[in-house]
């Protein structure tokens, strides 16, 4: 595939999986500065490792979940739950997620994970 066909199906599953609410900001708030970088994750991130038919979205999306907790990289976790629904998680699902996370990634993390998802949930109405 060219950068073109990886950019163009990588903008597809990230508004997919994001939203267009969220990659519409992400665009307006390219830069001369930042353009490259939002440009090579539309192409790696979605275009390559998203767009790959080994795992399913959910698989993929629960994968995010605990790597984000487990580097406490809180914004992408936030941004993340709000996905995990368009690939077809539950609250049920995200709560059993934070909890294994607990075991392997720690209790501070995993308390904070909570406190974050609420939030989302919150901000969500759900």
């Amino acid at each position: 595939m060219d950068d073109k066909t990886r950019y163009d199906q990588g903008m597809k599953v990230r508004r997919e999986v994001l939203g267009d609410v969220w990659v519409d900001r992400s665009e307006q708030g390219k830069t001369e500065f930042n353009k490259d970088w939002i440009d090579f994750i539309s192409r790696t991130a979605w275009g390559d490792v998203w767009s790959r038919p080994g795992l399913d979205r959910r698989t993929r999306s629960v994968i995010v979940l605990t790597s984000t907790i487990s580097t406490r990289n809180w914004d992408e976790f936030k941004l993340h739950v709000r996905a995990a629904f368009n690939n077809g998680l539950t609250k049920d699902e995200l709560a059993e997620i934070i909890l294994q996370c607990a075991i392997y990634a720690g209790v501070p993390p995993a308390n904070h994970a909570f406190k974050l998802a609420q939030e989302v949930f919150t901000d969500m109405g759900i």
